[in-house]
């Protein structure tokens, strides 16, 4: 019998696993999945598919997954496999998620070689939060006729704009000529080929700076588009809202339920959206671009409402950086058309990632940097682009903290619970970013669980606008 060390901890590695260890003669410990564990020891399982059949690849999570790399290393253009088929094969042996045994497949194996670099790695157990931890040694008894190689790019080498929004431009400009085969003298906006704002989006623009704007003003507005005005009814006889009675036109839905200052954002959030189409190619598991984007607007509401009144910002612009906080990615998707399925497919094999890492890599940019910088060419509130901007700096605290912190709290809250980008780990709430809201984690949670409660609602309300990717 192998020893085995298992440390005080529950749920133990599944029985396949430990059985299957064991006939192997592999000793380990079980270890609890735990912030601090360095990335470069913790190895990263993904499946990937072509027609050829499934290979198992294992990399640092110190590493992206290059799939150009790779193509260029085994001839293949592999993809991550279906969710579907992944679900079926973890199934059989009562799996959660995949383990890094190579073993447990037929497949074969190709492994990241800086892996044996590590003094000790660790691996899933198919069990969430349930790690094994295998002196490298033990890990190549683990690798059987694996074949090594180099195709990991180091995280360390991606260098982020998180904090120079005045380079942004300059930024986007580079990665547009990277992508072109000439290089491009033009201005940024020509080079780039964003549509102009809709005629709708431009009026509603004009009556949100308007301080003698009034309900019959924007009423005016929305009634010229007919399907935003039969967006804006539907919204406020949603049961989300609960409204007493029959919801007859714009002017009811305004005046009785949704207010002026709620619906003139509403409006200019959907009517933006429509000026990029979602793109056809979506990462696996993603949660739908409008789903996405409502969910994240509603809890923003709700956190809006639980801050100190004195503190509070506007609510009607926190409600429309929510609906927006996305946006940059229907940019990307329309900016760079040919390289946006390639973003996708590094998404799904890097979900140990944060998005932006990927898009770095790839581009040399994030879609929150060139979201923020549409808003501002836009000439949309500078609130929104500092909303687009930071929203994944938990401790930003410049001008307009306030509208990035709570996009980062409310998409947090929901990609706790599984609601939005499917890339990335669990994320983090600082007592620091709840302080500077006068929000308590309590107060936090019931919003989010307000939002959750209605999800029905909301999601019938999110399939009013066009199709679900």
């Amino acid at each position: 019998m192998t020893e085995v060390a298992i440390a005080d901890i529950s749920p133990q590695p599944p029985l396949v696993i430990r059985q299957l260890l064991d006939k192997l003669g592999l000793s380990y410990q079980v270890r609890a999945e735990q912030p601090g564990l360095p990335t470069a020891q913790r190895v990263q399982t993904v499946l990937l598919e072509d027609a050829v059949g499934a290979l198992l690849v294992l990399f640092p999570q110190s590493q992206l997954l290059d799939l150009n790399r790779l193509a260029e290393l085994t001839g293949r253009k592999l993809t991550a496999v279906k969710p579907e088929r992944l679900d079926r094969m973890l199934g059989k042996h009562e799996l959660v998620v995949l383990p890094g045994i190579p073993a447990l497949t037929s497949s074969p194996c190709l492994y990241e070689e800086r892996l044996l670099d590590a003094p000790a790695l660790y691996i899933q157990s198919g069990e969430p939060g349930v790690l094994l931890e295998l002196t490298t040694d033990t890990f190549k008894g683990l690798l059987g006729k694996a074949s090594a190689a180099r195709f990991g790019e180091p995280v360390s080498k991606l260098r982020l704009n998180l904090s120079r929004p005045e380079d942004d431009r300059s930024e986007i400009t580079q990665a547009v000529q990277a992508f072109t085969a000439r290089r491009i003298q033009q201005r940024l906006e020509e080079t780039i080929e964003i549509p102009p704002l809709a005629e709708t989006a431009q009026k509603i623009i004009k009556l949100r700076v308007d301080p003698n704007a009034t309900v019959d003003d924007i009423t005016g507005v929305v009634e010229t588009d007919p399907a935003l005005a039969a967006q804006v009814v539907s919204w406020a006889a949603s049961p989300y809202y609960a409204a007493p009675g029959k919801i007859r036109s714009v002017e009811d839905a305004i005046v009785r339920v949704l207010g002026f200052d709620l619906v003139i954002n509403l409006a200019l959030g959907l009517a933006l959206g429509k000026t990029l189409s979602l793109p056809k190619d979506q990462p696996q598991q993603t949660t739908p671009y409008w789903q996405q984007a409502i969910y994240t607007a509603a809890v923003i509401e709700g956190l809006t409402r639980a801050m100190p009144r004195a503190q509070r910002p506007e609510a009607g612009l926190t409600y429309l950086a929510g609906l927006l906080h996305n946006f940059g990615n229907l940019v990307l998707a329309h900016v760079f058309p040919p390289h946006f399925s390639l973003i996708c497919r590094h998404l799904e094999v890097n979900q140990h990632l944060p998005h932006s890492y990927i898009e770095q890599h790839l581009l040399g940019i994030s879609r929150e940097q060139i979201g923020s910088w549409l808003m501002r060419y836009w000439d949309m509130p500078e609130e929104l682009a500092v909303a687009l901007r930071f929203q994944h700096d938990a401790s930003y605290s410049g001008n307009h903290a306030t509208y990035p912190n709570l996009v980062y709290l409310a998409v947090s809250l929901l990609r706790n619970r599984g609601i939005g980008s499917s890339s990335g780990p669990e994320r983090e709430i600082p007592q620091s970013l709840l302080d500077n809201l006068g929000i308590t984690r309590d107060k936090a949670d019931e919003a989010l669980n307000k939002v959750l409660a209605a999800e029905v609602a909301l999601r019938d309300l999110a399939s009013q606008f066009g199709s679900p990717n």
